[in-house]
Formats: C-alpha cells, structure tokens, sequence
C-alpha cells in the first residue's frame, strides 16, 4: 500500500508559527486593500471581496492538491518543475522572487512610514534598511527564532483588528447607519459591470502571500500545510470584506481617496480616537514588518530549491552552524537594499512588479495543477482539486491579472524592465552548458585561424633556417693536427650558421695524407653531432685556381672557404686567393 504523499515532513514548525510567517503578510493586506477595492469599486467593494475570499476558497483546494502530491519546497516552481520542463519552472521561479522582492521593499519602506508617523524622528529611509537587515539575522538565526517573531507579529495584529472592528460596530451602533446609507446610493463608478471587475481585480491584491506557504513547506509538521490555508482563507474571508463594510459605515465614499494611504488609522481615529489610530499605526508598522520576514522566509526556501535543481549558483547552498543557507539570505538582503537605493525610496513602481508577478504566480501554479493531472495522475495525493474549480480560478486570476493592467498600463513596462535581466541570469544557468560550449567552440576557432597562419610562418622559419644552415663550409687542411681541427670547429658553431663541413686536404699524392688524419676528422664528427663533418682528399695544387674552380663546383662562395694562417714558404699573397678567410 503506497503511502501519502504528505507523510514525507523535514521541518517541524507548528500550525500557528506557519501561518503566522505567511499569516503577516496576507493580512497585512487589509492596510490597503479595503481603500484600493473601494476606490475602484466604491459601495461593490464588498462584494468585490467576497468574491475574491471565493477564488481564494478555490486555490485552497489547488494548492492542497499539488503540494500534498508533492511535498518540497519551491510553490509554483516546485509544481512545473516536476510536471514541465525546467525552463517553464524558472519562470515561475522568477516571477515568485520578483513579487518577495517587491513585497520586502514596499513592506520595509510602508512600515518605516508607519514608524516615522507615530515617532516623527524615526528616518524613514535608514530604518528601511534597519528592517531588512534585522529580518536578514533572523532568517540567518534559523526559521524557529523567526517563527517566534512571527507569531509575536501576528497575533499583536489580530488582537489590533478584533479591537478595531469592535470599537467600529460599537460607533456605527451608536451614532446610525447614515453614512452606510448615503454611501450605498452613491453610484458605482462606471456602472455596476465595470465597477464589480476593477474592484474585484484590485481586491485580488489582498491575497498576496498565500503562495507564501507552499514556498518553506519542507519547515513544516506534517499536517500543517492545509491548515495554515485554511487559516489564511479565514483570516481574508473576515477581515477583508469586514474592513471594507466598516469604512463604508464610517467614511464617505468621496473621501476615502484622502485616506488610501492609512484608511485604517483613520477608521481607528473615527472609531475611537487617536489613541486607537496610533495602536493600528503601531500595528501596521510591526505587521508590515512581519511581511519582510515572510518575503525572506519565502525566497530562502525558493531558492535553495533552486540551487540543489542546479539553476542558481552552488555556492549558494553553504551552510552555518545552524543549517541555514546564508548567502541565499545575504544575497537577497543586497538586492533589496540595492532597488531600494536605486529607486531612491519611490517604489511606487514596484507596486507593478509586485501586482503582475503575484497574480501572474498564482496563475502558473493552477496551470501547474492542471499539468500535475494530466501528466502525474497516479501519484498519490491527500486533496484533489476538481476540474471547474481548477479553470474557474485560473480563469478569475487571468482576469484579475488582465484588470490591473488596464487599470496600470506603465506597471506592465516596469514589470518587464524587471522580469527581463531575472530571466537572463536565470537563462544563462540553465544553458551554462551550451554557453560554455559555444565559448569552448569560439576560442577554438579563434585559435586554430591563429595557429594555422602561425604554423605556416613557422613551417617558413624552419626551411630558412635550414636553408641557411645548408650552405657547406670548407676548411683546407695541411693535416693539422686534432686540437687545431678542433678550434676550426669552435670557430665555426660559435660565427658561422651552418651544419654542414667540409675539410678537405690538398695533396700531390694520397699517401702524403697524414695516417691519423682521417681518425681524428671522424672523433670531430662524433664530437659535434650538430654538425656533418665532411673529410674530403684532393689531387693537384692548392691554389687560387683550385679554389675557384671548387667554388663553382660545390655552389660554395669563396669567402665561406678558410685556411689556418699561412706560412713564410707560401706561393701566393691572401689577397690572390679570392678572398678565403683565416680562421688560425
């Protein structure tokens, strides 16, 4: 009997710590989400919320299903590679790094805002960079000390959101439904249609973060994965829509816009006061913080997936003394920091990224789903999606994703001036192989046109060389003796370019040629094999007649020929010879 998939677990952490790191940074959604959805929307709000706790209903079962057949860390990543090829994997990998990018940045900044309203001194961009690197410690100290900062986070947060919505339900009960009133007959903007769809399309930003969770399941209990998307789902399905319904009791839809920035401070302050709109300023700040944390948690488990497929860089995957994968840590922190410095603290670009690559995930992750049917049907799972709600919500993602760029167009153009070099890096480790043998092929070629013109010109060096060397020189011997012949010999390798000798002797007749002659012009032989010494006897007269005639018989110059210094009974003057050379 097989057994299920999610029985394989590596982490341990627990039902709350797990959906109190992703748990920050969906909820931390509702600081925005409500003004955003009624903005667009205006009284459809909502609805328009409910409608996206109702696709979020769906992708529990999606995520459930593929998680739970595959239990490793990753997400979408996770669910192509294994069903698609790495390449369509990679890009979902990018996109799941662009939006934790995205996500640290603007929750880091958000939060320093926060921080900066409540204590005017704090600086807004020091302290940015202050949260990040704290959540790089934490994350670095290991996921069960940043669980307990997490859960600390999450559940200041609830606790500030339950006294929120009470102390709003105690004023609208006090003071009257007026403002709900007049707020519910102002007309949807752009009709009831178009109204429900951009609503519905800037309220999906208010699940960002339940892709969080498939990212670090390897951290978690077994068991624990459905729950904390249960508990996420939950925790959307009644702040969110909540939230919106208490704002639109309290604040004129007309002035919403004035609020978009901190509506829920605002909704403190009308609720009960100040003293309730600095608690939820505090709140924001500490759960926005919580959502860097999620971000960190997330891309750390992303990316050592990555690393051990062998699409980052092995360095990556080395490790502490507390098992953690710090330079994925570390790297991330960098790139953050750096956006973060090279959009000088203006991120409202970034908000492009973040919104397409979120959507953009959850939509490969159905995909993934739909793949691991297809392809993986008899690999056992604990959940299974059906089909209809498998394509409902790809189909409501897909809309969503097609909504805010109609609302965003220039989100789209920074979307990609980011999604572009992510995919070249991630594309250049993918095809390292054929990369470096193409590099491999170039300096080949490049060397091989060097080296055939070179081997040429060498070919050409060699025979002028041995053409040089070639040329034969003669020495006339009286029969010298062997320490003179072998000063020739000196004199000749050490001036003179050739290998080539001839000595030859000049005598009336052959039994005048010394006896040892011979012997010792062979021992001179052996003695410079760099050199073919040639022993050569001729009858006749050594004169200028003679060597003019060799000269021209052996295609010797006349100058290339040498006698040892001639004696006072010598018939004729050195200038009468034509130029031979004395060597002794």
């Amino acid at each position: 009997m097989s057994r299920p998939a999610t029985a394989h677990r590596h982490g341990g952490l627990g039902q709350l710590a797990a959906t109190a790191i992703c748990g920050n940074d969906i909820t931390s959604s509702c600081l925005y989400v409500s003004a955003l959805a009624i903005l667009y929307a205006g009284k459809l709000a909502p609805l328009a919320l409910l409608l996206v706790v109702c696709v979020l209903y769906l992708f529990r079962s999606i995520y459930g299903e593929v998680v739970g057949a595959i239990p490793l860390n990753g997400g979408a990543y996770n669910a192509l590679l294994n069903t698609t090829s790495k390449f369509r994997a990679s890009l979902a990998a990018c996109l799941t790094i662009l939006s934790y990018m995205a996500t640290a940045v603007i929750s880091a900044s958000e939060a320093a805002h926060y921080a900066h309203a409540v204590l005017p001194a704090v600086p807004v961009m020091p302290a940015t960079i202050g949260l990040l690197g704290l959540f790089m410690v934490l994350t670095i100290l290991g996921i069960t000390d940043s669980a307990r900062v997490a859960v600390a986070i999450f559940v200041v947060h609830m606790t500030t959101l339950a006294v929120l919505i009470a102390a709003g339900v105690v004023h609208v009960a006090m003071h009257g439904l007026e403002t709900l009133s007049a707020n519910m007959a102002t007309p949807s903007p752009g009709g009831f249609a178009a109204a429900l769809f951009f609503g519905f399309s800037a309220a999906m930003l208010g699940i960002s973060g339940f892709e969080s969770s498939a990212n670090f399941v390897e951290e978690q209990a077994e068991g624990v994965f459905p729950k904390t998307l249960r508990n996420m789902w939950i925790a959307v399905a009644v702040l969110n829509p909540t939230i919106a319904l208490l704002a639109l009791a309290l604040i004129p839809i007309a002035s919403v816009g004035e609020h978009e920035e901190a509506l829920l401070a605002q909704l403190g302050t009308d609720s009960a006061g100040p003293w309730l709109a600095t608690a939820v300023s505090i709140d924001a700040a500490l759960v926005l913080s919580g959502a860097v944390l999620t971000s960190f948690v997330g891309v750390n488990g992303l990316a050592r997936r990555m690393t051990l497929d062998r699409c980052l860089p092995q360095f990556l995957l080395k490790t502490n003394r507390r098992g953690t994968t710090h330079r994925i840590v570390v790297s991330f922190f960098v790139l953050t920091v750096s956006i973060l410095l090279i959009t000088a603290g203006e991120l409202k670009a970034l908000a492009g990224v973040y919104t397409i690559s979120f959507l953009a995930v959850m939509a490969l992750f159905g995909l993934g789903n739909i793949l691991l049917k297809v392809s993986r049907a008899g690999l056992p799972r604990p959940v299974r999606a059906s089909w209809p709600s498998v394509l409902l919500g790809i189909a409501a993602v897909v809309a969503a994703l097609v909504g805010n760029a109609i609302l965003n167009p220039q989100h789209l153009g920074v979307f990609l001036d980011y999604l572009i070099p992510a995919m070249l890096l991630l594309m250049i480790m993918l095809e390292r192989i054929v990369l470096l043998k193409a590099g491999l092929f170039t300096v080949r070629s490049v060397v091989a046109s060097l080296v055939r013109p070179m081997n040429a010109l060498a070919q050409r060096f060699r025979e002028k060389i041995e053409e040089i060397n070639a040329q034969q020189i003669v020495f006339f011997t009286r029969g010298d003796n062997v320490a003179n012949l072998n000063r020739v010999m000196l004199y000749i390798g050490r001036n003179e370019h050739t290998n080539r000798v001839k000595i030859v002797t000049v005598v009336a007749d052959p039994k005048e040629v010394p006896p040892k002659l011979e012997e010792e012009i062979e021992f001179l032989d052996q003695a410079y094999p760099e050199i073919d010494v040639e022993f050569v006897v001729l009858e006749g007269q050594f004169g200028p007649k003679l060597i003019q005639k060799l000269s021209k018989e052996w295609r010797i110059p006349v100058n290339l020929m040498f006698i040892g210094s001639p004696g006072d009974h010598f018939p004729y003057g050195l200038s009468e010879m034509g130029g031979v050379r004395l060597i002794i």
